[in-house]
């Protein structure tokens, strides 16, 4: 007899139909237990052409931020040490499109495309809170949060996209906008990587996910300092860019660029991603997974023919 004809009442329950729970798993006919819905479900998954995408990207990003302390004067980037901040402005939005375009083979459906709409105008709305004062920015908190539980691909396309989303709220639309995506992808991408995607709940993960956004808040404001720091070229200060001057005199140039001009901004925006993940996490990162899971992302559609 099915399991169809049994009644549905509380007293019903045998052992053939254990009760269910959070400590029960989900079992299939004749088969092991199934595995977490959670652990099944992405919003984008990366293919070969995905992952191929994000490497040219991530070549050509970290060529376009870290150029002036690589640039020899014999070099075609030494010889235009002027033009090369603006040819990576340009360079870099074509190829933010083309992953964007790629990352997801399969293309995403609806569903994912709702949940990035929303997570996006969030992200864009809680950046002018803080309009960067003293490094408050709450909105790297949802960012890793959100690459933790939803993937590293949809991470990257997520944190790009709600920076270009901000920026047109905000009116920051300039050449640093490009750079500014490509770093938020790289820091939704990186929360997405984080080991026990599947299996670390609890405290531990609260604190892997604050250790990761404070050390990423300020990777990000570093490589945003190496996007800005060439245009100080030609400036008679001991933290201006030589274009052409020896590595070693030019990274203590730029170490002490960082230090006078925007390590206050990333030290707090460090503590308060820390501060944020610690106390509204458990209750942000349930919300994400319970959306993923009735989303049902890549659940395969079946159509049944009408009884008779």
């Amino acid at each position: 007899m099915s399991d169809g004809g049994a009644p549905k009442g509380r007293g019903a329950r045998t052992n053939a139909a254990p009760p269910r729970g959070r400590a029960q798993p989900r079992t299939t006919r004749g088969g092991p237990p199934a595995a977490p819905q959670a652990a099944q479900a992405r919003p984008i998954r990366l293919g070969r052409r995905s992952v191929t995408a994000l490497a040219l990207v991530t070549a050509v990003g970290i060529a376009a931020f870290a150029w002036p302390l690589l640039a020899q004067p014999a070099s075609s980037l030494g010889a235009h040490a002027q033009d090369a901040p603006w040819l990576f402005a340009a360079l870099l939005p074509l190829l933010l499109g083309v992953v964007v375009a790629t990352v997801s083979e399969g293309g995403p459906d609806a569903k994912s495309v709702a949940m990035l709409g929303v997570l996006a105008a969030a992200g864009a709305a809680l950046r002018p809170l803080g309009a960067g004062t003293a490094g408050i920015e709450p909105m790297f908190f949802l960012m890793v949060l959100s690459g933790r539980v939803l993937g590293p691909g949809f991470g990257f396309v997520l944190g790009a996209v709600t920076m270009f989303a901000s920026a047109l709220l905000t009116g920051g639309v300039g050449p640093w906008l490009p750079f500014q995506m490509l770093a938020m992808g790289w820091v939704c991408l990186g929360a997405g990587l984080l080991p026990g995607a599947d299996s670390l709940r609890g405290r531990r993960e609260l604190w892997l996910l604050g250790a990761y956004g404070a050390v990423a808040s300020v990777l990000y404001g570093t490589v945003m300092n190496l996007q800005g720091w060439p245009y100080l070229s030609g400036l008679a200060t001991g933290v201006s860019y030589v274009p052409g001057d020896a590595v070693g005199d030019n990274l203590a140039r730029f170490v002490a660029y960082c230090l006078a001009t925007s390590l206050g901004w990333d030290l707090p925006r460090a503590v308060l991603t820390v501060v944020l993940s610690l106390a509204l996490g458990p209750a942000v990162l349930k919300a994400l997974r319970r959306a993923t899971r009735r989303a049902a992302f890549e659940a395969p559609v079946t159509f049944e023919e009408p009884r008779a």
